[in-house]
């Protein structure tokens, strides 16, 4: 199963058959699906979609399937070209558009690609929106404008640097505090267009950056999912260089990790804890991150006397739980960053912004800084899924072993232990079951793990 379906969009593997696979016919096929939701719910005679890519070989020719297919149904397309997912997000409204598409797989290899899907607003799209879009590709009810109603592009290729002024912006930046520090950083982008953007934001604080993987030719050197598996190079680099740290984002730059200056990860949990630990201390307030991430969040919130939620695993989750909560910082483990006062989405520069602010002013270095946070530690874990799994019973089975537990059922089941947690639930992009668990110890939370798997396993007679 290599093309999947989702309210968040379409993902799937370069080449093969129509319907398997991310092909040429797909991709136009969903991208009328989406012009023809827009013009669905528009009263607007023309139509304005932003459009824009992550570095990946696939691309260019995606780009120029779904912007013409745009073009053959009447909607004017603003081209960012070679960007990323925050700056489209960002885009959108100030260009006052109709909508954005983002062709990126983000942390997916090479042979993968996707279209995700925005608003108005540059946010994701809702459930019942993205339902919609793929009732109307599964009719194929499109209706094409004539020769004399096409639409047109205009290429807009400022937006990086746009985004990098709007950050700079932000009152919570610091870019002159930061310049004193003299920092060097090493930057690993897995050779797309973070390397671009990261290191322009990283030179215009005044900061000293040795780039790693930093050619955004698509050739990614290593897994692009930011974890520790994969980072060895970037390690090793902090250490060699002397660097103060080290910055890890994923294709489409809405995935932060950090390096430590002594080589070792800051972990992708604790990027978001970083920065919320500074904002929460400047603008007291809410936060809200998602059921499968870090209880450290919660534990930093309390201290600065705030209310945190959790939501169902998800970004437009996560988004509206903050909306409805007031929350003034929030986002995923995996080291998304969602700061409202730029906009509503998972954004690295502002993660890097908010970090290097924060650390100029802190007498630490970055591993003195991680050090000084609750510890946690997770273990993720996944089974493949078969047709004869029954997911939804074993969610069911599990419910029911842990009842007398605080459990939560929003999205999955997630039973809360009082010393560690465990989260149970399908994937939505890939044809797996994921076990994510917490404990105050490694060996703890890999013991929990391979416990609930085994029962797992016991349920369904595997």
């Amino acid at each position: 199963m290599t093309l999947i379906k989702s309210i968040s969009g379409i993902r799937g593997t370069i080449g093969g058959k129509v319907g398997d696979n991310l092909t040429p016919v797909d991709a136009v096929k969903f991208a009328s699906a989406y012009g023809t939701f827009l013009k669905q719910n528009s009263n607007k005679d023309k139509l304005k979609v932003v459009i824009g890519r992550d570095a990946r070989i696939s691309g260019p020719m995606i780009h120029n399937l779904v912007m013409n297919t745009l073009l053959g149904l009447g909607i004017d397309v603003i081209d960012l070209g070679l960007s990323t997912t925050p700056t489209v997000e960002i885009a959108v409204p100030l260009e006052n558009a109709d909508g954005g598409i983002i062709l990126t797989a983000s942390h997916n290899p090479k042979q993968w690609n996707a279209l995700k899907l925005l608003n108005a607003k540059g946010e994701f799209l809702s459930g019942d929106d993205g339902a919609k879009i793929l009732e109307i590709a599964d009719a194929e009810a499109f209706d094409f404008s004539d020769v004399d109603s096409l639409g047109e592009i205009t290429i807009n290729d400022s937006y990086m640097d746009i985004h990098i002024d709007e950050v700079l912006n932000l009152p919570l930046v610091d870019a002159e505090a930061v310049a004193k520090r003299k920092y060097k950083v090493v930057v690993d982008a897995v050779n797309s267009s973070g390397g671009i953007i990261i290191p322009n934001l990283l030179e215009q604080m005044g900061v000293e950056v040795v780039k790693l993987y930093c050619t955004p030719n698509g050739d990614f050197p290593h897994n692009p999912e930011p974890l520790k598996e994969h980072l060895g190079d970037i390690c090793k680099l902090v250490l060699e260089e002397k660097a103060d740290f080290g910055i890890v984002v994923d294709p489409d730059v809405d995935r932060l990790a950090f390096i430590s200056n002594d080589g070792e990860m800051f972990g992708e949990e604790y990027t978001l804890v970083a920065c919320a630990d500074y904002v929460l201390s400047k603008t007291p307030g809410n936060t809200v991150s998602n059921m499968s991430s870090s209880r450290a969040l919660r534990d930093i919130t309390n201290k600065h006397n705030g209310s945190y939620q959790a939501s169902a695993v998800g970004e437009v989750n996560v988004v509206e739980l903050m909306k409805t909560t007031n929350a003034i910082i929030g986002g995923e483990g995996n080291g998304g960053i969602i700061y409202p006062e730029l906009h509503y989405g998972r954004d690295s520069l502002v993660g890097v912004a908010l970090f290097l602010t924060y650390l100029a002013n802190q007498e630490k270095t970055v591993a003195e800084l991680r050090v000084s946070y609750p510890q946690y530690y997770m273990s993720k874990n996944k089974i493949e899924l078969t047709p004869q799994i029954d997911v939804d019973a074993i969610l069911t089975a599990m419910t029911e072993k842990y009842k007398n537990e605080n459990i939560t059922t929003i999205d999955g089941v997630k039973i809360d232990f009082a010393e560690n947690w465990v989260h149970l639930r399908k994937s939505n992009t890939e044809p797996i079951i994921r076990i994510y668990t917490e404990a105050a110890t490694q060996q703890e939370a890999d013991k929990l793990a391979l416990r609930i798997i085994d029962e797992i396993k016991a349920i369904a007679g595997i």
